[in-house]
């Protein structure tokens, strides 16, 4: 990214801030912040430095890893700490509240970038690239930077956005496959007799199926967009059916 390599503190330890620990470790410093003994443990075990909150303001990027209900708890525990120039960027599934979160509550000369990786440890555990991740920049110009790498270090597919873009577009994406992927857990196990298509549906839904519960909460309930397509998505099964035994 720069001829002076920027250091990276990674705020959570969870499924989501191993695999961003994972991938960036090779290319910069990386150090972990995370309370959970078991979590310092596996950044131990990886390689990886450990740091305290109070540290926060030693690294060029902060990169929050932490569940949306967590986010705010977060933020006011690293803001003290942080000094003007940084970088703080998220990674929460849903964008505006995390987004007005941060502008809110982080100091006026930190840089704020948020962000959203479309994919996660189960649906790419291996190479990230051709993976798409969405920026939204909030404050400041360094974003411009942080996008260069991932496209180029990491192999990512940027697509730029503002928080409420994100939002629209990811509660159909995300919002309503979640949802699906619940709503068709009830329908297990799954029959016999099936088609192809049926099964390349079943996998796509499984992928989204194991993720955590606070993961499944921001992109359901979290993303203001979701219930009115919930609602619409309703009337169209209605609509749809009744129309096959109109004709039947």
């Amino acid at each position: 990214m720069s001829p002076a390599a920027p250091r990276i503190l990674i705020l959570g330890f969870g499924a989501f801030g191993r695999m961003v620990a994972r991938h960036l470790a090779p290319h910069l410093p990386v150090a972990v912040c995370d309370p959970d003994p078991a979590a310092q443990a596996q950044a131990r075990a990886a390689g990886l430095a450990l740091a305290e909150t109070g540290q926060a303001g030693a690294f060029d990027i902060v990169v929050l890893a932490v569940p949306v209900p967590a986010l705010g708890d977060c933020l006011h525990r690293i803001a003290p700490h942080l000094r003007p120039g940084q970088v703080v960027m998220d990674v929460c599934s849903v964008k505006q509240g995390p987004a007005g979160l941060m502008a809110q509550i982080l100091p006026a000369g930190v840089e704020i970038l948020a962000s959203h990786p479309m994919f996660g440890p189960h649906s790419m555990p291996g190479s990230l690239a051709g993976g798409r991740i969405v920026l939204c920049p909030v404050r400041g110009g360094r974003w411009r930077r942080i996008a260069a790498f991932l496209r180029g270090g990491l192999g990512l597919r940027v697509i730029l956005a503002s928080a409420e873009e994100h939002d629209r577009h990811a509660a159909l994406t995300q919002g309503l496959t979640h949802l699906l992927a619940h709503a068709m857990a009830a329908f297990q196990p799954h029959p016999l007799i099936r088609t192809r298509s049926f099964d390349l549906l079943a996998e796509a839904l499984d992928m989204v199926g194991a993720d955590a519960p606070e993961v499944f909460g921001a992109v359901t309930r979290g993303n203001p967009h979701v219930a009115p397509l919930c609602d619409r998505f309703a009337r169209l099964l209605v609509a749809g059916a009744g129309s096959d035994l109109a004709r039947g």
